[in-house]
């Protein structure tokens, strides 16, 4: 399962390729917690966290789809180059979103002393948006309700930003591919 020989750019792409499907994956695995735990306690799971997965969900397969269609040596690169770049376009998006509140955000401080009031009025909000029953959790409640959620919304955003520079450098990759197999091939000139 060798695939084409394209050099070190074909290696460096099939590489980015299996560490953009990881970090995806890892994305979806949390995403899909959070949005399993709101959906536990009756409310409407955080449109942010909805779209974060719908993202990663359609950017996982296509990772999958074009890593074998690149085995099988039949990758259109510079159809690839194109939707590499919308899906670093999506992830950004999905960067700014997930990491707007959680830039301001210290998760080592949650639930010290120091803070007890502000933890206790975001229990209460919190315990007050889970008693109405198909309420709204709001992202930035959630992403405060504990050092563990907190910490894992950090991971998300980190790997989110992991990911643009992947599909950019994913995107450079296949441009260059592109050109190199549309290059001519030198001639010999016999002297």
């Amino acid at each position: 399962m060798a695939g084409p020989n394209h050099g070190a750019l074909g290696s460096t792409f099939k590489l980015v390729r299996i560490l953009q499907a990881l970090s995806l994956l890892a994305i979806i695995g949390m995403a899909a917690n959070f949005i399993s735990q709101m959906i536990q306690h009756n409310n409407a799971p955080s449109e942010v966290l909805v779209g974060t997965l719908s993202v990663t969900c359609v950017a996982v397969l296509y990772c999958a789809i074009t890593y074998i269609l690149y085995i099988d040596d039949i990758l259109p690169f510079l159809i690839n180059t194109g939707m590499d770049g919308m899906l670093l376009i999506a992830l950004v998006v999905v960067a700014v979103v997930v990491g707007k509140p959680l830039s301001y955000l210290d998760c080592q401080v949650i639930g010290s002393s120091s803070v007890s009031e502000s933890t206790y009025q975001l229990g209460l909000e919190l315990k007050k948006s889970f008693s109405k029953e198909g309420a709204k959790v709001q992202y930035g409640n959630w992403i405060g309700a504990s050092k563990v959620t907190c910490y894992e919304t950090k991971a998300i955003w980190g790997l989110s930003i992991a990911l643009c520079i992947l599909f950019a450098f994913s995107a450079i990759c296949s441009i260059c591919l592109w050109r190199r197999s549309k290059a001519v091939p030198r001639k010999s000139v016999d002297v």
